[in-house]
């Protein structure tokens, strides 16, 4: 098969870049979903992959956005999520990253990222990352203006095995220079989850995930975490609601203690934020 390799044109009737629900959630919560699609733009002929390969991790996290999608209805928050696979372009990873656009993922060849052109590369930033990231920010300054606060929260899976290593680790609770929330997550975790709960596993800083809690929470001072959840444990609808449940209720007992240390204004949600 002939993979073209021209600039991404993204035709409407395939969606957004970009998709927002919940956006007049009124709780503190933003949740993102960076890897929550494995659509690949018809112009791309899906980047001469197989059905496995888009249906495997390598195209998108399975089940991140079932969890994501329960917890904004819980926390009453707005839920961002890109709206094509990370073999387009990762949105959770900066232009000038080599893995933005990967020629290999995991045991897969990506034939239509081979030999891309600068401007094939820079069409992709323009079309994915630059609208993702764009809104983000706008709702957050938004936010800001209104005096709202604003905790930012991604939702990402992992496999139980990778290039032949299986992790123990089930529930991975990641963060950057700002630990503040990972740490009150942490500390209560035991409290709502038999889970293997680590910190910055099976990924950390230095793997480069975080790069959307570095480019719009870190600097804006923002309470944030990133965790991740062994795919293996979320295959199911009724799995993905349970363990939303749980990251729900510990989320909102962690934020009010990072509020009250912080004399932040606001709480972890509305009549209807989970409790003990």
């Amino acid at each position: 098969m002939t993979v073209r390799a021209n600039p991404l044109l993204l035709d409407e009737r395939e969606g957004s870049a970009v998709l927002v629900e919940n956006t007049g959630g009124t709780g503190p919560f933003l949740i993102v979903c960076d890897h929550a699609s494995n659509a690949i733009p018809a112009s791309l002929d899906a980047l001469g992959l197989s059905e496995t390969a888009l249906e495997s991790h390598a195209a998108w996290d399975p089940g991140a956005y079932g969890i994501a999608l329960e917890m904004a209805r819980l926390l009453d928050a707005p839920l961002f999520r890109a709206g094509f696979s990370r073999l387009v372009y990762d949105v959770n990873r900066p232009p000038d990253s080599p893995e933005a656009i990967r020629e290999t993922s995991e045991i897969y060849d990506v034939p239509g990222n081979r030999g891309l052109s600068q401007a094939a590369r820079q069409a992709r930033v323009e079309a994915i990352y630059e609208p993702y990231h764009s809104r983000l920010a706008a709702l957050l300054d938004e936010r800001s203006e209104n005096a709202r606060t604003s905790v930012l929260i991604a939702i990402h899976s992992f496999t139980p095995v990778y290039h032949g290593q299986e992790r123990e680790v089930q529930l991975g609770v990641l963060h950057d220079l700002d630990s503040r929330l990972a740490d009150a997550v942490l500390a209560r975790a035991p409290r709502y989850t038999s889970l293997k709960t680590e910190r910055n596993q099976p990924y950390g800083p230095t793997d480069g995930v975080t790069h959307t809690l570095q480019k719009h929470a870190v600097p804006r001072g923002l309470p944030n975490v990133m965790i991740e959840v062994r795919n293996d444990l979320i295959t199911s609808e009724s799995e993905q609601t349970a363990i939303a449940q749980t990251l729900s209720n510990i989320l909102a007992q962690a934020l009010n203690s990072v509020l009250a240390e912080n004399s932040m204004p606001g709480g972890a949600g509305g009549n209807d934020a989970p409790s003990d």
